[in-house]
């Protein structure tokens, strides 16, 4: 018998008249048949192309040579003075032919504009017209043309020649035959044909190659014969009773025979698919697709138990390779396996625990978590109770004696049980019940069966017998201790819901879990404690009561970050001559450390609007100051922000400074309207018109505080009587889920509401745009600006003489008789003569004098002078130096404030209840005498 499966032919001659039969009727050979075929024609095809590009380099080489040869002979230095002389052809000849040679050039013509040669390389031609449209040449232009015909074509280059002025006065013109260019290409082509020889030969050589390694890897079969194998092992893998699958390394499915098919129940169109999209229980999906070894590892599928084992496939030249697969059915292995998912169920259960306690940083919600995450996977009912300090967020005594506790959650299979609800206090009377048993021994107890359970059942009888009614019939009680401090209780049910019993697994299984939950409650009361410790420090630090002025009419809200208080803050300050400072700020982070950063910056704010400083200046000091408490607290590094301190105890190491503090100071004149502010790194406000329109006026806005090195700007505003500002922290506009743009259009739309007073606004904007869980503090200030009536404001020109001091004292008297304020017309009259005088005699031109009525009656004297008097005592001998002295007597408040061109001393005295003149009357003429 011959052939390929069976005798092979003997002898020499056999073999010689095989091979090639053996070789033809292979797929190697048929594959290197095909490859060279392929390789011939790409040659073929190549060479083509490169004589066809050959050509067309040959005809832009000529264009390229022909137009630099024109343009270098047309700009040759001399050549219009030649083109003028009488005689041109005598001297641009020679030049000609020289340059023709050394371009390689077939001619160079030197021509008028009319066309008319000078020079050429054939010279019969000089004097002759040239052929061809030049007039594009004439008029200024470069180009190239071809001229096709015999016996080669040629290509003319034509350029003009001009003068100093850019007149064309003759053009030049060079030609070369495409032939001389190509002849270079022509020369290559033995070259050329060597290569597509050695490329053929090279092509068939590697096509031989390839086919003889598919011949060797093919045993020489033919497509039939490969046919009939691919059948025998189709035949063979789906015979066998043991499941088989083949990954691939993208995780997809190759091959699966037919017992994997019923073993796992794979769709027929499986093959191709990613595992993941099989439908496989999630362990078994995961381990194939992981392409891990794994050796008779159960897994469940469907209600079959199966070993599976699991081999990655011989790596083949660095490739990433795949798994093969094969599976046992195991359901013999029942019992095996429900102890194996019994386990696995309760480390899922410790690791949802992990997961969903602790949630929140409230203590009450932490012990609801722990009840619900064990109902009914683990307990039908659960209980939590927890001593009441903890509740409180205190510290609980360590070591107590511990009678009774406060129910904090309770969650069950079913709404109604025979338990105390939430909120009823739990005590653990008899000593012997599970619940004292196991704060007395600090670990968990197990109680298997209640009705057995007499010291719980003398605890409460009439309590427990409901209970045993219900059908508890198991508990087991676990003390939540953290620290080694007993916080609270944790109680598992078992009722009829679930007929077994608890066992000393399950309580294992509680201790773990209650000490889970343990950790999350300390640290919910912790943060309890320490939030209500900054809640006390914040609002304390805060303004509770606005202060009484008229500038402005203002509301206000502040609400604190449930993950804790940060350090925003408002306030409104009432400022010489009826103005208003309006203020609000942040201080980056939470707890108690900003809450106090807080108060010191406030502080700082009030102090230095006593200064009646410019915002800018003001937010300047206080930059400079921030800088200067960072130094302190960091030990004089002169670093802010470096962690001061060695980080032990609590807070301690968060000694980082007030960088990151942020703050916005805007004063309102109701006098004029005039609005100034200045912004350290804080959004600016929302500015509300009359007609209900909003704008968010463009502010300067510098760097946060203690960051220095910049100083702050100024913007001013005019603002109609009766429109509104809204200064806000970006904890107002901007979550985590919402940034600050989208925030800023939602305030506008709820500030440009109508008909509500600034404290219905402010309520309305916190319900449109409060967070469902803040992550940052919120201040907002709404204040709607007022103007001061012109029939509550007197002004006079004061002139630089002493005797204007009487007249203006009088006018001032006068005014104040029209206002119905005679009773304290004296001490103005006194306050008036004294500062109107200093201002003539030490200050500068101009001198104004300002009255308002406001809540009380304001004094202002202003003048060009930047030089301020201070208070002192006069000597007996001094013949000055009282007069300051009477006007801080008589007045409530006085002081000076700078302005661009000078500055303003101020007296405020009230409209009533003013102090007594002296009971013989002063001479106030001489007292103008008194200097300050």
């Amino acid at each position: 018998m011959t052939g390929r499966f069976g005798r092979q032919p003997t002898g020499w001659g056999a073999r010689l008249f095989a091979r090639p039969s053996r070789w033809g009727h292979s797929v190697a050979g048929q594959v290197f048949a095909l490859t060279a075929v392929i390789v011939l024609l790409l040659i073929a095809a190549a060479a083509s192309a490169l004589v066809i590009q050959a050509g067309y380099d040959s005809e832009r080489d000529a264009r390229d040579r022909s137009l630099a040869a024109a343009e270098a002979f047309a700009h040759a230095p001399g050549l219009p003075a030649a083109l003028r002389a009488p005689d041109p052809t005598v001297l641009l000849q020679p030049l000609a032919d020289g340059a023709r040679i050394a371009s390689g050039v077939d001619f160079i013509a030197v021509m008028s504009t009319s066309g008319i040669r000078y020079t050429d390389s054939r010279p019969e031609l000089i004097g002759q017209r040239a052929k061809g449209d030049i007039a594009r040449a004439a008029a200024g232009e470069s180009f190239t043309e071809t001229f096709r015909g015999k016996p080669s074509d040629a290509v003319r280059a034509v350029v003009p020649v001009r003068d100093a002025s850019g007149k064309v006065i003759g053009l030049v013109g060079t030609g070369i035959e495409v032939r001389n260019v190509s002849s270079t290409v022509e020369g290559q082509l033995p070259l050329l044909l060597g290569a597509a020889a050695g490329a053929l030969l090279l092509g068939t050589g590697g096509a031989a190659l390839v086919s003889r390694r598919l011949l060797r890897q093919t045993r020489g079969l033919g497509a039939a014969e490969m046919t009939r194998m691919n059948e025998h092992h189709e035949a063979v893998l789906h015979a066998v009773r043991e499941g088989v699958l083949i990954i691939g390394p993208d995780h997809r499915l190759d091959l699966a025979n037919d017992e994997a098919r019923r073993l796992l129940d794979l769709p027929a169109d499986a093959e191709g698919q990613y595992v993941g999209d099989l439908g496989l229980d999630p362990r078994t999906a995961e381990l194939l697709a992981s392409g891990r070894a794994a050796t008779d590892e159960v897994h469940r599928a469907g209600d079959l138990l199966l070993a599976v084992n699991v081999r990655p496939t011989k790596p083949y030249r660095g490739r990433p390779t795949g798994t093969v697969t094969t599976l046992r059915d195991s359901t013999e292995l029942a019992a095996l396996s429900g102890r194996a998912e019994e386990a696995r169920s309760r480390l899922q259960l410790l690791y949802d625990a992990g997961v969903r306690i602790g949630t929140t940083l409230d203590v009450v919600r932490t012990a609801e978590e722990l009840s619900e995450v064990a109902v009914p996977r683990f307990a039908d009912f659960v209980t939590v109770e927890l001593l009441e300090p903890v509740l409180r967020g205190d510290e609980p005594l360590a070591g107590g004696l511990y009678t009774e506790m406060r129910r904090a959650a309770i969650t069950g299979v079913r709404d109604g049980s025979p338990l105390q609800p939430v909120g009823d206090v739990i005590r653990f009377v008899v000593p012997t019940a599970p619940m004292a048993a196991a704060l007395d021994a600090g670990h968990g107890v197990l109680a298997a069966d209640l009705h057995a359970a007499m010291g719980w059942r003398a605890d409460d009888t009439a309590g427990t017998r409901v209970a045993l009614d219900y059908g508890l019939h198991s508990l087991i009680s676990v003390p939540l201790q953290a620290r080694g401090v007993v916080l609270g209780m944790a109680n598992f049910w078992r009722a009829a819901d679930t007929p077994e019993a608890f066992d000393e697994e399950d309580l294992s299984f509680a201790e773990e879990l209650g000490a889970r939950a343990a950790v999350s409650i300390d640290n919910a009361r912790r943060f309890t404690r320490e939030h209500a410790t900054a809640v006390t420090l914040q609002r304390s630090l805060l303004p509770r009561v606005l202060p009484d002025q008229s500038a402005v009419d203002v509301a206000f809200r502040y609400l604190p970050a449930q993950a804790g208080v940060g350090g925003d803050w408002f306030d409104v300050i009432p400022l010489p001559g009826a103005r208003v400072a309006l203020v609000v700020g942040d201080v980056v982070g939470h707890g108690v450390h900003a809450a106090a950063t807080m108060g010191r910056l406030r502080t700082a704010v009030h102090n230095f609007s006593t200064l009646d400083l410019p915002p800018d200046e003001l937010l300047g000091h206080l930059d400079e100051l921030i800088s200067r408490i960072d130094q302190t607290d960091n030990g004089g590094d002169g670093q802010n922000g470096a962690g001061a301190g060695d980080g032990e105890g609590e807070g301690l190491g968060e000694r980082a400074g007030v960088t990151g503090a942020t703050c916005l100071y805007a004063v309102y004149d109701p006098v004029s309207g005039h609005c100034v502010m200045a912004s350290a790194g804080h959004p600016g406000p929302a500015l509300v018109h009359t007609d209900g329109r909003v704008e968010f006026p463009e502010l300067p806005t510098g760097l946060p505080l203690g960051v220095g090195g910049m100083p702050f700007e100024t913007a001013e505003l005019q603002l109609p009587e009766g429109s509104r500002l809204a200064l806000f922290t970006d904890g107002l506009v901007e979550d985590r889920d919402r940034d600050f743009d989208a925030g800023l259009r939602i305030l506008t739309e709820v500030l440009s509401r109508p008909g509500r007073d600034p404290d219905q606004a402010c309520s309305d904007v916190l319900a449109v745009m409060l967070f469902p869980v803040p992550s940052d503090d919120i201040a907002l200030l709404i204040a709607d600006t007022r103007r001061l009536e012109t029939d509550r404001i007197a002004e006079w020109e004061v002139p630089g003489e002493a005797s204007a001091v009487s007249r203006v004292r009088n006018a001032g008297a006068a005014q104040l008789t029209a206002w119905g304020l005679e009773d304290i017309s004296f001490t103005t009259e006194l306050i008036l003569s004294e500062l109107i005088t200093n201002a003539i005699r030490y200050g500068s031109a101009p001198v104004r004098v300002r009255l308002l009525r406001d809540r009380s009656l304001i004094c202002e004297v202003s003048d060009g002078s930047s030089t301020s008097p201070h208070l002192r005592y006069a000597a007996t001998t001094d013949e000055g130096g009282r007069g300051l002295f009477l006007v801080a007597q008589y007045a409530e408040r006085w002081g000076t404030r700078y302005t661009d061109r000078g500055k303003v001393i101020w007296a405020e005295l009230p409209l009533t209840g003013a102090k007594e003149p002296p009971a013989a009357p002063l001479d106030l003429d001489a007292l103008e005498d008194l200097a300050w």
